[in-house]
C-alpha cells in the first residue's frame, strides 16, 4: 500500500488503455497505492483480466469495456464509477493508438482515426472526469498521456505527434479552468517504453528498434511501463498538490526541453 503523500487508500480512479502496457501498470500500482480502480479499455477481456489480477493481489477493481471515441460510452463509465464508490478522485487518461505514415501519404482516414482515439477520447475522459469532481466537491487529479513526439519531428508520426500536442494544450487550458475547484490536470510524455503498441510499430526489429532507442537515451536505456506508472502515481498524489498544468517526462533524458 501506498506510504505518506502517496497513500491513496480511500480514493476512486478511473484508468482508460487498462488492458495491457502503460494503463495495465498504472492501474495496478495505484491499487497498491490504496485506490479502488475502475480499469476501462476497448478490450474488455483485457481489461477485466487486469481487474482480477488487482484483486487477485488483494486490491480493488472494476472491469468496463469502454470506447473512448464515443462520449456517451465514456459518460456512463464515469457514472459506473461513481455509482461504484460514490466519488470519482483520479482520472488516468492512456488510452491511445500508433499509426505510421509519412505526411505526404497521410489521409483523411489516417488523420481522423488518430485524433478520434489520441485527442477527442482524451477530451471526452477528461470533460465527463472535471464534472463528476467538481460535483463531488472534493477535487482531484487528471492525469493525460502525452508523448515524446510533442518534442521532435519523427517521420511518420505526424498523426501521433499532433495529436499527443492537443493533449498537451487540452491539459493547460483545462488546468487553468478546474484549478479553482481544486483539480490539478498534469500530462505524462514518455519516451520509448516497451509495450504491445511499440512492439506493433516495428514487427520484426523491435530488439534492434530498442537498442538504439536506448543508446539515445543519457540513462542508456528504453523505459517499461512501470517507469510511467509511477510518473502517474506522483502526479495522482498529494506530493504533487502544487502541480498543475505541468508535462513530466519519463525518458531516460532523451529530450530536455525547458
Amino acid at each position: 500500500m501506498g506510504i505518506g503523500v502517496y497513500e491513496l487508500t480511500g480514493r476512486t480512479a478511473l484508468v482508460t488503455g487498462a488492458a495491457s502496457g502503460i494503463g495495465r501498470a498504472t492501474a495496478a500500482l495505484l491499487a497498491q497505492a490504496g485506490t479502488s480502480v475502475h480499469c476501462a479499455d476497448l478490450d474488455g477481456p483485457g481489461a477485466r483480466a487486469t481487474a482480477e489480477r488487482i484483486t487477485a493481489d488483494g486490491g480493488a477493481a472494476h472491469a468496463h469495456p469502454l470506447d473512448v471515441t464515443d462520449r456517451e460510452q465514456v459518460r456512463e463509465t464515469v457514472a459506473a464509477a461513481v455509482r461504484a464508490d460514490g466519488r470519482l478522485d483520479i482520472l488516468a487518461a492512456v488510452a491511445g493508438i500508433m499509426h505510421s505514415s509519412p505526411v505526404l501519404e497521410t489521409d483523411d482516414a489516417d488523420l481522423e482515426r488518430v485524433l478520434a482515439v489520441n485527442f477527442k477520447g482524451v477530451l471526452y475522459s477528461c470533460q465527463e472526469a472535471a464534472r463528476a469532481m467538481i460535483a463531488g466537491g472534493a477535487g482531484g487529479s487528471i492525469v493525460t498521456m502525452a508523448s515524446g513526439a510533442v518534442d521532435t519531428g519523427a517521420p511518420g508520426l505526424l498523426c501521433y505527434g499532433a495529436a499527443k500536442a492537443a493533449v498537451v494544450q487540452l491539459t493547460r487550458t483545462l488546468a487553468t479552468e478546474v484549478g479553482r475547484h481544486g483539480i490539478r490536470v498534469n500530462a505524462v510524455a514518455p519516451g520509448w517504453i516497451r509495450t504491445p503498441m511499440t512492439a506493433r510499430r516495428t514487427p520484426g526489429a523491435q530488439h534492434g528498434t530498442e537498442q538504439a532507442m536506448g543508446r539515445a537515451a543519457p540513462l542508456g536505456r528504453v523505459g517499461e511501463p512501470e517507469d510511467v506508472a509511477h510518473s502517474v502515481l506522483y502526479l495522482a498524489s498529494d506530493a504533487a498538490s502544487f502541480t498543475t498544468g505541468q508535462i513530466l517526462r519519463p525518458n531516460g533524458g532523451v529530450a530536455m526541453p525547458w
